[in-house]
């Protein structure tokens, strides 16, 4: 019989497998409990993520820099200021744009990707931006401030190595409107013209918003109004002025040809030129005012005194007559009225010229203007001033202002003699405004007397708006030629006047550059046929902004404050008096 042997080492003992199942289980339960840490970790942090991009795509304005806090108040802000007008309009703004730029490491072909980015943007040249996609630079600008639409058709293209990066723009939602005042800045927030270069460091600040004294809808009737004589006479630009006589504050101004700042590209020179602040110009006959005010502040004439205008004056190899001479004594309202050079040098000849300079000198007219603009014209004064400076000062020759100046040395003169800078911003109501006395309240009530007399009998008639009871006086001067001497067609036409004249609240002041007569003017091109009906226009549509209301003009107070009796004469002696 054979017999198997078994060895009881083939069978697995008991307590061996159990200790081997036992081990492998444990190590089993470990990795599921590391992979459920694991797990909840990602989990948790994915939700923190998400959490977070809903917080900042649904409820922060991502597009917007948020505000640090401290203490409950807000300590620091970013962002260029805005400017607003006297209402509180918005003049400018600045915006979130997309900018594209390229890195030409990734353009793989600089031929193709620039013809199938031109299909979207046209603007571009071809041949620029084969240079710039196979340029060795990592970056390069392709086209500054995209619309949405045109950041969406450039994606559209997929064009690899092409990207956009959000730069902020300003916008000026006026337009031209405001584009000599407010000015512009440039593509890195860096003020380069007007009120935008002036208050650069105050409005990169991102402080609150910048409130001129313009009045947006006085602004757009200046513009209208000087276009309108621009077009009708030809002429080659324009300025125009409206101001509060008794604060300064300039309430519109404008210059043309003028410029959208929102179209960069598109600036010429001559629309850059601010004719209003920059420009400095011979007035002509608007200085008139500043003459006749002066002789009646010293006491050399009074209203009821006159000057022999019968024969003109020579000096050396110039000659002075009057355009429309009446060949007799004339009383100093006649003088004005009626324009007379001849009258006016004789009134400012016993003023004398030390005291002509000094008056000049405290209406501003020596100095530039305080007005808050880089772009400001410096007069040109004679220097050493002689006589003969004397007498073509006295009538605008000879003496160059801008016409800000102009309009600021007239509201001195009728709000009662006492001289503000002129300004842009709009000044606190309740502010104590100290200014320097120019001249004395009853030169002042005088003066209105005068310009109220240009208007109803005199060479401004044209600017009578009835009801407002327009003061003024019209100027027009030959332009100098580079040459020397004048240019007898080149004229500025400018018409200066103040309403309501017997209680003046606002100066308006209307230039027209190099205009030419036509029918309706009988060819002639002077300020009593181009300036002087802008001016009437204006005061017109403007007043009902402006809370002024019409008034009876035959009214006996108004008759009295206005009244002015032009003294008769016979010979040289006046033989009534005012």
């Amino acid at each position: 019989m054979t017999h198997t042997r078994i060895e009881m080492t083939d069978i697995p003992a008991p307590e061996k497998t159990l200790k081997i199942e036992g081990s492998g289980k444990q190590a089993l339960e470990q990795g599921r409990t590391r992979l459920l840490i694991a797990g909840s970790v990602f989990a948790l942090a994915f939700s923190v993520i998400a959490a977070r991009v809903i917080d900042v795509s649904v409820f922060e304005r991502a597009e917007e820099p948020r505000l640090a806090e401290e203490r409950g108040t807000l300590t620091h802000k970013t962002g260029r200021a805005d400017i607003v007008d006297r209402n509180g309009m918005l003049l400018a703004t600045t915006l979130n744009v997309p900018s594209l730029y390229a890195d030409p490491k990734y353009i793989m072909n600089p031929m193709e990707s620039a013809t199938k980015l031109r299909t979207v943007l046209p603007e571009l040249e071809h041949a620029d931006l084969v240079a710039k996609f196979s340029d060795k630079k990592r970056f390069t600008w392709i086209k500054r401030s995209l619309t949405p639409r045109q950041q969406y058709a450039v994606n559209k293209l997929g064009i690899p190595g092409l990207y956009f990066q959000n730069e902020s723009k300003r916008i000026y939602p006026q337009g031209q409107l405001t584009a000599h005042i407010v000015g512009r800045a440039g593509f890195d927030d860096v003020g380069l013209s007007g009120i935008e270069k002036s208050f650069d460091s105050m409005l990169r600040d991102g402080s609150d918003p910048l409130r001129l004294s313009i009045d947006i809808r006085i602004q757009h009737i200046l513009r209208e109004e000087l276009q309108t004589q621009i077009d009708a006479f030809d002429g080659i630009g324009a300025a125009g002025i409206v101001m509060d006589v008794n604060t300064s504050e300039i309430v519109a101004m404008i210059s043309l040809p003028d410029f959208d700042p929102n179209r960069r590209d598109r600036i010429s020179d001559d629309a850059a030129f601010n004719r209003a602040t920059l420009g400095v110009y011979e007035m002509g006959s608007t200085f008139k005012i500043f003459n006749t005010a002066m002789a009646l502040d010293y006491g050399t004439t009074t209203l009821r005194n006159g000057y022999d205008a019968s024969k003109p004056i020579r000096v050396a190899r110039f000659t002075i007559n009057d355009d429309h001479a009446k060949n007799r004594w004339l009383s100093v309202p006649e003088i004005f009225m009626y324009s007379s050079n001849i009258g006016s040098v004789k009134m400012a000849m016993d003023v004398g010229s030390d005291r002509q300079k000094s008056f000049m000198k405290k209406l501003g007219f020596l100095d530039s203007s305080a007005i808050e603009l880089p772009e400001r014209g410096r007069p040109l004064a004679p220097s050493p001033w002689r006589p003969i400076n004397t007498m073509t000062i006295s009538f605008g020759h000879g003496i160059a202002v801008s016409p800000i100046q102009l309009a600021n040395g007239v509201a001195s003169i009728v709000n009662g003699g006492v001289r503000h800078p002129a300004t842009l911003l709009r000044r606190d109501t309740t502010e104590m405004l100290i200014g320097e006395r120019v001249v004395s309240e009853k030169t002042s009530r005088a003066m209105r007397r005068l310009l109220r007399l240009v208007v109803e009998k005199g060479t401004g008639r044209n600017a009578n708006a009835k009801g407002y009871l327009v003061g003024g006086k019209t100027g027009t001067a030959e332009k100098p030629g580079r040459g020397g001497g004048y240019q007898r067609k080149a004229l500025l036409s400018s018409f200066v006047a103040a309403f309501p004249v017997n209680d003046p609240q606002y100066v308006v002041l209307a230039m027209v550059d190099e205009p030419k007569g036509n029918k309706s003017s009988y060819g002639y091109a002077t300020g009593g046929w181009v300036a002087a009906p802008a001016v009437k226009r204006i005061v017109e549509r403007a007043a009902p902004f402006l809370n002024v209301a019409p008034v009876d003009e035959e009214a006996p107070e108004i008759r009295r404050a206005l009244m002015i009796k032009i003294p008769q004469t016979k010979g040289k002696k006046a033989l009534a008096s005012f």
